[in-house]
């Protein structure tokens, strides 16, 4: 996959290295020449620019980036305008780090379609997140075994655990499911807010737009992804 994450400080220097570890093509910026000297040889690419140019930044290749992060962090003003400019530019997928509740309700209102907290969220997560299709979240317990939030797959929806024999087939263990129900931001804006269903049974029947939280090695939660 392509990226472009602008701001290169420990976030997204971080999120940077480790997507280009995994094999994507990284395009770090910022417009600190010193962190794009850092880090030219441990991200794919770096550019040293001001990202609340547009004309600028409409140069950069953002047709062909399937991701595009704001990991900007000490400037809000710059994290806000840049990505504004970007979505000006209707990139594919836009996610922006928030600093404070009301940056986070000014990034809804822009219309991102993702936030990061990197307080809260390591690059770690972020980068498995990104890179493996159908996660919303995930938490690595060790090198092998981590847990997961995923979307449930169309195939499943109606379907009960134990019709499923998750555990039997998969090799996983489903600990519980998330449903989304709607609610309004600081702004009146609806947004979308989680609301754990406690523990799953065999008879918890899976529905659309569920999300399955999930314990077991990344081998078989790759696998299922990959289905």
């Amino acid at each position: 996959m392509k990226f472009i994450i602008f701001g290169l400080g420990n976030f997204g220097s971080s999120l940077g290295q480790k997507l280009t570890e995994q094999g994507n093509e990284v395009i770090g910026v910022d417009n600190d020449m010193n962190k794009v000297d850092a880090f030219k040889e441990k991200i794919s690419h770096t550019v040293c620019l001001d990202s609340t140019d547009e004309i600028i930044v409409s140069g950069l290749p953002l047709k062909d980036t399937d991701i595009v992060i704001v990991a900007i962090g000490e400037d809000q003003g710059a994290n806000i305008m840049t990505t504004a400019v970007l979505k000006n530019l209707e990139v594919k997928r836009l996610i922006s780090r928030a600093i404070t509740p009301l940056h986070e309700t000014v990034l809804q209102a822009i219309g991102v379609d993702d936030i990061v907290h990197p307080e809260e969220e390591t690059a770690e997560r972020w980068a498995k997140r990104l890179c493996l299709r159908g996660v919303v979240d995930s938490f690595e317990l060790s090198g092998q075994y981590s847990i997961v939030e995923v979307n449930v797959p169309q195939k499943y929806v109606g379907k009960s655990l134990q019709e499923l024999s998750f555990r039997r087939k998969h090799n996983l263990l489903v600990l519980t499911t998330i449903k989304k129900e709607e609610s309004k931001n600081l702004l009146g804006l609806k947004q979308d807010e989680n609301k754990v269903q406690g523990v799953a049974s065999p008879k918890t029947v899976l529905e659309e737009n569920d999300i399955m939280v999930i314990y077991g090695a990344n081998k078989d939660i790759k696998k299922l992804l990959n289905e």
